[in-house]
């Protein structure tokens, strides 16, 4: 079995979830990381044991012995690094959103299409099991044509303050499900409308509502809210309703498929996208970095979503900010 070595780009705290899932998956070696700040490059390195420890992407992405990188900067910062490691012949982990306008997206769309290496967006939701299976009963034709789907993603205050002033929850949360919608509909958007709701003092609202129509004559309802209570049992509300003309397909993501009592009330951890299991960093976030290491090993284009759809999640997504913004419905 061919080892990948691989380096991260980018060591904030999801920076260091993409190391504590790679250094779970027996085809990965974590070979080099990346980020400005000396003392957290340190304290990282040290932490997994890697010696090669850069302050420049351009000086990392040189090595020729590298093989792939994960680029987990912010979303804002993620057209120059990923780009110059797809020009560099690295196979690219990018994660969501592909980037904050189309014009970085058709960038990095372009520079993946010339390049040698692999790319994927870290689209985790087509990792859930429940969202894969969805599309499975989808693809065979279980429910019909797809008329109405209706998603809810919502978070507790505390961690949207985390967030909030750095991206807003239509493009940081509704990414999610407009990939979900596009994936499953296999549609185009075609105008979306969009409401925000400012409930605390950040740089963005913390509520956005969006409503997509598709080409294919189906509507969708996205909830993105990211100031329910901070005493929420859980981290995340997550939920989905997909209607068919001759079914229907529910996802239910969140409390009570698992809950602790102590004495500070109900809780309801993680048990989806980066549980910690027997010790390791597991669940879809190690799942979908496991997929494109054995990509990237085999020398095979991922294929479980592709440059453009990640693209066209945010042009979407874009729409519905400058839907909100304005008022007006937005045509794509």
């Amino acid at each position: 079995m061919k080892r990948v070595k691989y380096g991260v780009i980018g060591l904030g705290w999801f920076g260091e979830k993409h190391c504590e899932a790679l250094a779970a998956i027996p085809q990965v070696e974590l070979h080099s990381f990346c980020t400005r700040t000396e003392s957290r490059l340190n304290e990282v390195g040290d932490r997994f044991g890697v010696e090669r420890r850069f302050q420049d992407y351009h000086e990392m992405l040189a090595d020729p012995e590298l093989d792939a990188v994960s680029v987990v900067t912010m979303w804002d910062q993620h057209r120059a690094p990923a780009v110059a490691a797809l020009e560099a012949g690295k196979s690219v982990f990018l994660e969501k959103p592909m980037a904050s306008t189309v014009e970085d997206c058709e960038a990095i769309v372009a520079a993946a299409e010339a390049a040698k290496g692999g790319f994927m967006v870290g689209h985790i939701c087509r990792f859930n099991p429940r969202y894969a299976a969805a599309k499975q009963e989808i693809a065979a034709g279980k429910i019909g044509k797809i008329v109405s789907i209706y998603a809810r993603r919502n978070i507790p205050a505390w961690v949207g303050a985390t967030v909030l002033d750095k991206i807003g929850p239509i493009i940081g949360d509704g990414v999610h499900d407009t990939d979900l919608m596009l994936w499953y509909t296999g549609a185009k958007v075609v105008s979306a409308y969009a409401q925000t709701v400012k409930v605390n003092e950040h740089k963005h609202p913390d509520i956005g509502w969006t409503m997509y129509r598709f080409d294919s004559g189906a509507t969708g309802v996205l909830e993105d809210n990211w100031c329910l209570p901070d005493k929420t049992a859980f981290q995340i509300d997550e939920r989905m309703e997909i209607i068919g003309t001759e079914g229907s397909i529910h996802i239910h993501e969140t409390h009570p498929n698992f809950s602790v009592c102590d004495k500070d009330g109900w809780h309801s951890p993680d048990t989806t996208y980066w549980p910690e299991l027997h010790g390791q960093r597991a669940g879809a976030l190690r799942e979908e970095l496991a997929y494109f290491a054995s990509c990237v090993a085999d020398g095979r284009a991922p294929e479980v979503i592709t440059p453009r759809e990640s693209l066209e999640a945010v042009r979407a997504c874009l729409a519905a900010e400058e839907s909100a913004a304005t008022g007006k419905i937005v045509t794509l």
